[in-house]
């Protein structure tokens, strides 16, 4: 039987989702071996766009798109409740941000800040852990953050212009932010996707009862490494919704689609 391929982002929610299933922990997914890739998420949302993997963790703004070859998995997915993008600037900073530094045209976050700003500015794409000394050095006038770096923008003396989870929550009446989405190939078939699905629930269930077990691989793979950074970062995006988007997450894809209506 062919194995699948599956391709994640070192970040921390991903791989506190998927580090029991990837350091084989729990059952895989209807009897079949996986191979596992790491990619960054603009890298991943390109790759699934190319159909590389049989799985893929995507920008829930790109998992929307590939709906003709992909089905969106109810979990897996990593929505935010309190917390999302960051778009910040130098302190010294004043006026209007024209050039921005984000991490990928397809991302979610991209296509949150250009509802929020009605387009009004220059995107300049580039891996997302590199926006932060491109601020710093003037390349940008603004920086749009994701993952663990959203949450200690501070720590590098930046300061916040625009929190995208606060402006997406008060136009859609507090619903949670669509951040990534979980796709499966169409053709795999509903008994392998509903395999997929439970795979990943149980992976995630086997991290919460035994955090030490995942807790080296995640650290061997973030980019802020220190304990507190890491935990904060999974508190604020591997929540219920992870195990199961229901109603209401179908309801932020179903708002993410027609995100323009909202600005």
């Amino acid at each position: 039987m062919n194995s699948l391929s599956v391709a994640i982002s070192p970040c921390p929610n991903d791989t506190f989702i998927f580090g029991a299933w990837v350091l084989g922990l729990v059952p895989p997914p209807a009897g079949r071996d996986s191979r596992f890739f790491w990619h960054d998420v603009q890298e991943l949302n390109q790759g699934a766009f190319a159909g590389e993997w049989d799985v893929v963790k995507v920008s829930a703004a790109a998992a929307l798109r590939l709906q003709d070859r992909y089905t969106i998995l109810p979990c897996g997915g990593a929505f935010g409740l309190e917390h999302g993008p960051k778009l910040v600037t130098r302190r010294d900073f004043r006026g209007t941000p024209r050039t921005i530094a984000v991490p990928g045209l397809d991302t979610t976050a991209v296509r949150v800040l250009d509802a929020a700003l009605q387009g009004n500015f220059t995107p300049v794409p580039m891996i997302f852990h590199a926006i932060v000394d491109a601020v710093l050095a003037g390349e940008a006038d603004a920086g749009l953050l994701i993952h663990e770096t959203a949450l200690v923008y501070d720590r590098y003396g930046l300061i916040l212009h625009t929190d995208l989870g606060r402006w997406w929550s008060e136009r859609t009446g507090g619903l949670p932010l669509p951040l990534g989405s979980i796709v499966a190939r169409k053709e795999l078939g509903d008994d392998v996707h509903a395999a997929l699905a439970g795979c990943i629930r149980a992976s995630i269930l086997r991290a919460r009862a035994d955090r030490p077990a995942v807790m080296p691989l995640i650290a061997s793979l973030a980019r802020e490494l220190d304990e507190a950074t890491l935990e904060q970062h999974i508190a604020a995006y591997v929540n219920d919704f992870s195990l199961d988007m229901g109603p209401d997450g179908q309801a932020a894809l179903n708002a993410l689609q027609t995100l323009r209506d909202l600005s």
